[in-house]
C-alpha cells in the first residue's frame, strides 16, 4: 500500500486498523491503494455479486466504496482522541454513469476539516468513465 503518511500518523493508523478489521469492508472486497493526510484511494474490484441487473455495478455498493473511502480520508491526518468515535452525517451522490463489468476506485480528499468534516469523493471505473461524485459529511 502506498502513502507514507499511512504509518505516520494515527489517526492513518486507526483508518487502516478499521479497514483491515471491518467484515463489511471484507465482505464486499474493498482494497486500499494510497492513504495520505486527508485523502484516500479505495478499490472495490468488479464480483459477480456487485451487479443489480446484467452487468451493472450496484449504486449501493458503490455509495459503500463512497463512504468508507470518505471515512478513510477524515480520520487521514486527524488527531484521535482517546475514545475515538465518528459517524457518517450526510451522504450526497451524483450518479454520472453505469460501471459495467468492471471494478472502481473512489478518491477521497477532505474539503473542511473539523468536529464535521467535509469530504468530497470522485468515483471512476477502471476504463476511465466517471461513475459517481459525492460529497460526504463526517462527524470525527
Amino acid at each position: 500500500m502506498e502513502g507514507d503518511q499511512a504509518s505516520a500518523d494515527p489517526g492513518s493508523a486507526l483508518a487502516r486498523g478499521w479497514l483491515e478489521n471491518s467484515p463489511f469492508v471484507e465482505h464486499l472486497g474493498i482494497t486500499v491503494d494510497t492513504i495520505d493526510a486527508g485523502r484516500a484511494r479505495l478499490s472495490l474490484p468488479f464480483s459477480e455479486a456487485l451487479p443489480t441487473m446484467g452487468d451493472t455495478v450496484h449504486g449501493g455498493a458503490v455509495s459503500s466504496l463512497i463512504d468508507t473511502a470518505a471515512a478513510t480520508a477524515a480520520w487521514a491526518g486527524a488527531d484521535v482522541p482517546e475514545r475515538p468515535k465518528a459517524s457518517t452525517v450526510a451522504l450526497t451522490v451524483n450518479f454520472l454513469s453505469p460501471a459495467r463489468g468492471q471494478g472502481v476506485a473512489a478518491d477521497a480528499a477532505v474539503i473542511r476539516r473539523g468536529s464535521i468534516t467535509v469530504i468530497e469523493v470522485a468515483v471512476t471505473a477502471e476504463d476511465g468513465t466517471d461513475v459517481a461524485s459525492a460529497l460526504v459529511t463526517y462527524r470525527l
